[in-house]
Parts: structure tokens; sequence; C-alpha cells
């Protein structure tokens, strides 16, 4: 799935948070409608069953309750997507990421190959499940782990096992850490700790771009990997550092330090037009003054290959900041479809982070209360919202809990303003045909819908309210607020309609 990824970590983010966020984007041409939803350890499969891959999986028996958001429509498979359990782990799952030719052809995808021929017949070859991808990983993963490493071990044993059928990023936080994984070809991969005071961009391509075998191979403070990667890279001839005579690299690092970017990603024309402009675009919002990101002498560009993979922001980021780059599309620059600033056939040339396609936004944030790291004392909220980020709001929601108010649950094939989904795929609709007139309501809604809901969640704390009432309530707000801005943006774009005209019967 095409995507887009930011992980803030603790000393990064506004109150100590370690915070994980990304949109979950369906392919050209395609809406997929999600919901919310709450998975108790009596509906967690214990034989799971993939239907991509049609691979069969056997599950441990003790699930923690977990929260996710899955395809409201199960032909495809859960796609649980992101989700917090009950030991207060968090995990998002998948960004989907690139790779190159060198690495598929030494550990080729495993990919599900159909039966041929008849049964009983010369020839007859059975199929062959394919790996595990997107589809999967949540589902598989995260009823079962208590910290974010223990998420990273766990999903690096069932890759190297059963293989997986794509390249992705998945990101696994708790309390005190993030990691981020990246699948390399069919069997192998490699995780990194983000750094406490930095925040990670992810736009749908392989992006570590530091990293240290000896550790990962050692203590693994802040690096793991497979455990036959080295040996995997130097059969196959995949560092592409030039080292000095002591196994030095040009930077003075030493011989198991490499680049991942450079041995196992792209840099194609076609990641400078669809996922490089967009981690420019989050670091021009959050590093303004860091780098000159403009212009013919900008330290970097649209297109560059060599932006950082972390980042320690000019500022503390907030959840409204989160996305806001989440929702990005090119504003202040040439490159804004929306824009009338440069030259116009500069103005959409660049894959927008806030797309037309985007089904879901989830944030998953977690800090501890206490000292004591405390795993009943934990603010874990799960902040979602459906449809094109420039025309919603984040709605923030206590993650344990048992069950999921209706309004976000309820999601099916059929279009209704009682579905929390299908509302916002109707306001985007409307307001992206009357945008300049409906901006003005699409902005006063989202302030005042995140603020109303992040009151109501602490209000809930400080008066020791039931989650699921607070959670409650805030379905009930949301639901009032976003069917105000419908009628509002509806009325705007009726107001602009081609066959409009000035003269009145009265």
């Amino acid at each position: 799935m095409p995507c887009t990824t930011i992980l803030v970590g603790k000393k990064a983010s506004y109150d100590g948070s370690t915070i994980v966020a990304r949109n979950e984007d369906s392919m050209n041409g395609e809406f997929t409608p999600k919901r919310f939803d709450v998975v108790l350890p009596e509906q967690q499969p214990r034989t799971y069953t993939s239907v991509i891959s049609r691979l069969t999986i056997e599950l441990p028996d003790d699930p923690l309750r977990y929260t996710s958001l899955p395809n409201a429509l199960p032909n495809e498979g859960i796609w649980a997507a992101a989700g917090i359990n009950a030991a207060n782990v968090g995990m998002s799952a998948t960004e989907t990421i690139t790779t190159n030719e060198r690495v598929l052809a030494a550990d080729p995808l495993v990919e599900y190959q159909p039966a041929q021929g008849k049964k009983d017949e010369p020839g007859y070859k059975p199929e062959q499940p394919g790996g595990i991808g997107e589809e999967d990983m949540v589902t598989l993963v995260l009823p079962y782990i208590r910290t974010a490493r223990e998420g990273v071990l766990r999903l690096g044993a069932l890759l190297e096992r059963y293989g997986t059928y794509e390249m992705n990023g998945i990101a696994f936080h708790d309390t005190e850490e993030i990691w981020w994984l990246e699948t390399i070809g069919g069997h192998h991969w490699i995780a990194r700790r983000v750094p406490d005071n930095c925040y990670v961009t992810m736009p749908n391509q392989l992006g570590i771009d530091r990293f240290d075998l000896a550790d990962a191979q050692g203590i693994c403070a802040e690096h793991l990997c497979s455990d036959d990667l080295k040996d995997f890279m130097r059969a196959n001839h995949l560092d592409l550092t030039i080292r000095d005579g002591g196994g030095r690299s040009l930077k003075g690092e030493g011989p198991d330090v490499f680049n991942p970017r450079l041995v196992f990603g792209s840099a194609s024309d076609a990641d400078h037009i669809y996922n490089t402009p967009r981690a420019w675009n989050m670091q021009r919002h959050l590093n303004p003054r860091s780098c000159v990101w403009d212009g013919p002498n900008a330290d970097f560009g649209p297109e560059s290959n060599d932006i950082p993979w972390c980042r320690v922001p000019e500022q503390k980021i907030t959840m409204e900041a989160v996305k806001y780059v989440l929702s990005l599309h090119y504003q202040g620059t040439p490159y804004d479809p929306y824009g009338h600033a440069g030259a116009p056939d500069l103005r959409g040339i660049y894959r927008c982070i806030g797309i037309n396609r985007t089904s879901q936004l989830s944030a998953t944030q977690l800090r501890a209360m206490q000292a004591d790291k405390d795993s009943e004392d934990v603010h874990a909220v799960q902040w979602i919202a459906f449809g094109s980020n420039p025309f919603n709001a984040f709605v923030p929601l206590f993650a344990n809990v048992d069950a999921a108010p209706s309004y976000f649950s309820n999601t099916t094939e059929t279009v209704s303003t009682n579905s929390f989904y299908w509302t916002n795929r109707l306001v985007g609709a409307l307001a992206d045909a009357s945008y300049a007139a409906s901006l003005p309501h699409v902005e006063r809604y989202q302030e005042k819908l995140v603020a109303r809901a992040s009151h109501i969640l602490v209000q809930a704390q400080q008066n020791d309210t039931s989650r699921e009432e607070a959670n409650e309530e805030v379905a009930r707000i949301t639901r009032m607020l976003t069917e105000e801005l419908l009628a509002n943006v509806l009325h705007e774009a009726s107001m602009v309609m081609d066959n409009a005209f000035s003269r009145s019967d009265n």
C-alpha cells in the first residue's frame, strides 16, 4: 500500500510520548473503507490463514486485547493497520518500501503460486503459499508482544521462517522507545531504534540511512537484524561502500557501518516524483531553519536522495503537527495542486502526502504517567482520521477499552452518513470541488473537534471516568460536528455547480 509515516521519539514530542503515525492509502483508482475496532482475546484466531498468500499459521493461545483499523470489507483479508495492545505496545504495519534488483536476485520475494494442472494428472503442481505481508502482520504480532523490541524479534522470526511477498517498513513502540523494521528481500530484515530526540519521515522508500552491523550482531543496543545478514551481504556483493585498506569508509566509519539505502534501497526516477518529495515536504515544515530547502542553492530539494532518515526537530512535535504533516500538499511551494504560486505546470507534479485516496490515518501515542512505568498507569491513545487528510480531523480515543463506539466501527460497503468513514469521504469530495469556499469551514471544524475531543479525555483522566464512556462522548461530539461540516461544504459545493445561474425567480 502507498503510505506515509512519521515517528516521534519521546524527547522530541511535546509531552514525552512516543508517537507512531501513518497514512494508509489505497492503490490508484481504489478507495478502501476502514473501521476502528477492538479485538478481544476470544476473538483472535488460533489458526490464521492469509487471503492473499493462502498461508496458514498456528498462533499462540494467550493473545492480548488490541485495537485495530481493519478493512470494512473482508474480501482481501483483515489489514489491521495499527493498534495498541493491553500491554501498551503499539504497532503500525505497513509502509510499503522499495528495493533493487540485486537484493531481489539474492533473496526473491515469496509469492503465492497457484496450482498448475489437475490433481492426479501428470505435471500437476499443488499451490505454493506465499509469505506474510501487510494484510497479516498486525494480527500475527501485536497480540503477543509486551515491548517494542519483542515486536521486532517476533516479526523478524516470522519473516525468516515464512518470508514475505513485498517490501515493507513496520513500526513498534512502547512508552520508552520506538523501533523501525525494514524487510530486505524475501527473508531478511533490519531494524533500528529511533533516537529519543528525533523524528523519522518515511515516504514509501527504504529509509534507514545508517546501520551498524557490529551492534546488531553484538549487544543490540540500537540495531537488530536477521542473523545471517552480514554473510548475505558479503556473498551477494551488496555493500557499495568505498573503503580504505583498513575497512573504513570515506566518512571514517568502521567496516561494519553502512548505508542501507545504497545497499538495499532504490533511487529511481519514479522515487523522485512519488517518494522523496514527501520526506522533503515534512522536514521542510518541521525544520524550516535548519537547512535551505528551496531554490538553486538548496541543501535538499524534492528529488534529493540523501534527505536524512531521522532529524532533531526545531521545536517539540505536537499531535497537531503530526496531523498537519500527514495532510501536506506542498502548501507554500509551487507544487501545491490547490495553489496559485509559480508556474502552472509545476502544480501537482509531485505526489501529495494528503492525497485523495487515503483510507485512514492512525497515530498511536504512549506515555508513562508515573516513574515506575506501571502498565496500568499509561496514557495510551489512538488518534484516527478517515478519508482525505486535508479535509478531515484527528479524533483521540482511549485504547484500553473492550469495545469501539459504533460511529467509528460500523463502516459497511453502503455509503451512509451514519458512518464516520463515509461522512469523511463525502466531505472530502465536496470540499475539494469547492476548495476556497469550503476551507474555512474545514479549518474551524478541525480545530473545534480536536479541542473538544481532547478535553473529554483530559476530564476523564482527572475525574476517573470510564474510558468507554469517554470514547462514546467523543463519538457523539464527532458525529455532531462532522454532520455540521458536511452540511456546510454541501452548500458551498452546490453554489459553484456548473449549471448555476444568477437570475432568481423571486
